[in-house]
């Protein structure tokens, strides 16, 4: 588990092909991994990945064709800037909100603004992830853990303040720039407790006649 706090800016140094996946190696920066051992979970760009390999200043990860497929790591570059994360400790502070680091699908900024010191975007959800996302609730993005200032259909807006800008790679986000979407955990198990019985059955999906016999309507 992770709190959507970034600890460090790295980057990529090699993608390699590896039996049908890919295998990443991650420069990581100012990020220590002194206290890090193999098989510890690190959130890159919010995708939760085991290091299966360790160096002083970078770690080595698998990354399935499955991740592959539900991310933005699949348009990863040598040299692409990614925000980085380890794992919670008992001691951490959780500074932000519980993130799982398994990605629900990808975003795309449709608006960037300056207001006063800080950026305000708009970023545009896939559909079936516009439930999940509520005004002044917590999402996630590239493993930042932020709050969601206004939604508006599968639209939602994120004020971010200097320092999360100087310290993650929403710095150099730009108009059309993918990112890494997870939604709040409670949210996505409060959808299958409103299904109660249901849930059970195959392709089950909340409706109106759900809500309404769950006293939502």
């Amino acid at each position: 588990m992770f709190t959507g706090i970034i600890l460090a800016v790295g980057k990529i140094i090699a993608i390699t092909p590896n039996g049908g996946d890919v295998r990443l190696s991650i420069h990581t920066g100012k990020l220590s991994l002194s206290d890090t051992a193999l098989g510890d979970s690190i959130a890159v760009n919010g995708v939760c990945l085991t290091a299966v390999e360790l160096g002083r200043d970078y770690f080595v990860a698998d990354v399935s064709n499955e991740t592959l497929s539900h991310t933005c790591l699949v348009d990863t570059q040598i040299g692409t800037p990614v925000n980085l994360e380890l794992a919670l400790t008992p001691t951490t502070r959780l500074g932000g909100h519980i993130v799982s680091g398994h990605v629900d699908g990808v975003g795309t900024i449709i608006g960037k603004k300056t207001d006063g010191r800080s950026i305000r975007f708009t970023v545009q959800a896939p559909d079936n992830l516009a439930k999940f996302i509520a005004q002044k609730g917590s999402i996630c993005i590239n493993g930042i853990s932020l709050t969601v200032n206004n939604v508006d259909g599968a639209n939602f807006g994120i004020n971010i303040v200097p320092h999360t800008l100087k310290e993650t790679t929403l710095n150099d986000a730009v108009v059309g720039t993918k990112v890494n979407l997870e939604v709040d955990v409670l949210a996505r198990y409060m959808e299958r407790l409103m299904k109660g019985e249901a849930a059970a059955k195959p392709c089950s999906a909340v409706t109106m006649e759900l809500l309404q016999n769950s006293g939502f309507l």
